[in-house]
């Protein structure tokens, strides 16, 4: 370009510079794709901000910024190449989260194990972090650390090889399915509606005196919070460790669905019952996160209580330990009501919701419609509200939550009502009653999205006292 005349040199630039003229005209309106997330912004997520659910501040979903710098083939470039300018070098991609961890990085939890097993563990240099008596089986559960030089896998198979071993896992985490929190778009009442909810009143009897005892499994609650005035809520204690506390957001929220005042502006369903909560979570830098250890502790915590049912708004991976527990509350009649989970449509199931035994939750909209982000699959049991819910905020206050955490107690306030007005009904068939009277969404029948279909709680009241619902495979 250096041996072109001035005067075209700058006849170029001229042209460059005058941007086309377009007469305006049915082609040149601005569109936008009418997605599917009811919001009612130009983007792809399910909030009403006008961003997408990147991790970037702009408006797209590349990480690139807002388009006005210069962009390959586009006016900068051409010429920085006219004029023999070097072409900016590009943006370095936003740095990704790394993954959280799922397990302990040096543990291996073990119940039942023999004394003679544990001495020679102890003498291969395992180490006892910590140990408790669970009374619902009958034996130790013991947290060890792994010699140094030796991997995990290899210390669970040497462990499980031991004549009193077999019960031994990883000490996997589990994490709150809190979800996105969005724009407020509602109150309580509608979920209330949606669900058929019948109002504690005196005049619907036994339906409505709760005899039953609900736990809860989260993190950690604010018990001052304006929505337990007047409640019956009790925080239990486990034997924890010298840990950083977790915080009161997720437990908080949970817990005012359940037994919120009437009088405040988190409203529960059940105010009237008794809620035991054990937090079972802790801090560990920026992750906030259960492990199995705790949760075992937690449940059989729970079970001394005497509950009859555990709400457990969490996930995590499969273990043994957590299985064999399910399994044993099950027996006893205690019915665990579990989150699906947050983790998007495609993801492998998660714990304890993937139990058989336990009943697993998915969250709809207010239409009804599928939480875009939650877990699908066979082990799906009833749908309830867990878009946008209102509940309470850590310290005062209401805000909206979204995730599978915030339906998951709208079935636990039903299996409570129903159990207070059918005692006589064991876990199974508290879940196979729920699946029975619950309003089909999706395709007719249960399927992997909504399983058995939204929860209602006006037949409960409804039911005769001998009337036997019909298990489901």
């Amino acid at each position: 370009m250096q041996g072109l005349p001035f005067h075209i040199i700058l006849s170029l630039m001229m042209v460059l510079a005058v941007p086309a003229a377009w007469p305006e005209g049915p082609f040149v309106t601005a569109a936008w794709a009418d997605d599917d997330d009811g919001d009612s912004d130009s983007d792809s997520d399910s909030d009403s901000d006008r961003d997408d659910d990147d991790d970037d501040d702009d408006d797209d979903d590349d990480g690139r910024g807002n388009g006005r710098g210069p962009r390959s083939g586009g006016e900068g470039s051409f010429l920085d190449r006219l004029f023999g300018r070097p072409s900016p070098a590009p943006a370095a991609p936003a740095p990704q989260p790394q993954p959280l961890a799922t397990r302990a990085a040096n543990e291996i939890v073990v119940l039942d194990l023999s004394a003679a097993d544990l001495a020679a563990l102890t003498a291969a240099g395992y180490e006892v972090l910590g140990e408790v008596q669970i009374a619902a089986a009958g034996s130790t559960l013991r947290r060890l650390r792994v010699p140094t030089g030796t991997t995990l896998e290899t210390a669970l198979a040497n462990i499980r090889q031991l004549p009193s071993g077999q019960a031994a896992d990883f000490n996997h985490f589990y994490r709150s399915n809190q979800g996105i929190v969005p724009a407020c778009t509602g109150l309580h009442c509608a979920f209330f509606d949606q669900v058929g909810w019948v109002p504690p009143v005196a005049e619907q009897g036994a339906c409505h005196q709760i005899t039953a005892r609900i736990g809860l499994i989260d993190t950690g609650i604010n018990p001052e919070h304006e929505a337990f005035d007047g409640g019956r809520l009790t925080v239990l204690e486990i034997d924890g460790q010298e840990r950083t506390p977790s915080g009161a957001q997720h437990g908080t929220a949970v817990a005012a669905i359940l037994i919120g005042s009437r009088t405040g502006r988190a409203h529960g369903l059940l105010p009237q019952a008794d809620l035991l909560a054990v937090d079972a979570f802790h801090r560990a830098g920026r992750d906030e996160r259960s492990d199995v250890f705790s949760l075992v502790q937690a449940m059989d915590r729970l079970a001394e209580a005497e509950v009859n049912i555990i709400n457990m708004s969490l996930a995590g991976p499969h273990n043994v330990l957590l299985e064999q527990m399910v399994e044993r509350l099950t027996e006893e009649r205690i019915l665990i009501v579990a989150a699906a989970g947050n983790d998007g449509p495609r993801a492998a199931p998660v714990f304890p919701g993937g139990y058989a035994p336990v009943l697993t939750v998915t969250a709809v909209d207010g239409s009804g419609r599928i939480y875009r982000r939650a877990g699908r699959g066979p082990h799906v049991d009833l749908a309830a509200p867990g878009v946008e819910v209102w509940t309470a905020a850590s310290i005062r206050g209401v805000r909206t939550k979204t995730g599978t955490s915030f339906a998951a107690p709208f079935v636990t306030a039903a299996a409570a009502m129903l159990m207070s007005a059918r005692p006589e009904l064991a876990a199974a068939e508290v879940k196979a009653f729920l699946q029975d009277t619950a309003l089909d969404l999706g395709e007719a029948g249960p399927d992997d999205v909504f399983g058995a279909g939204l929860v209602q709680f006006a037949p409960i009241c409804a039911a005769p006292a001998n009337s036997a619902p019909a298990l489901l495979d």
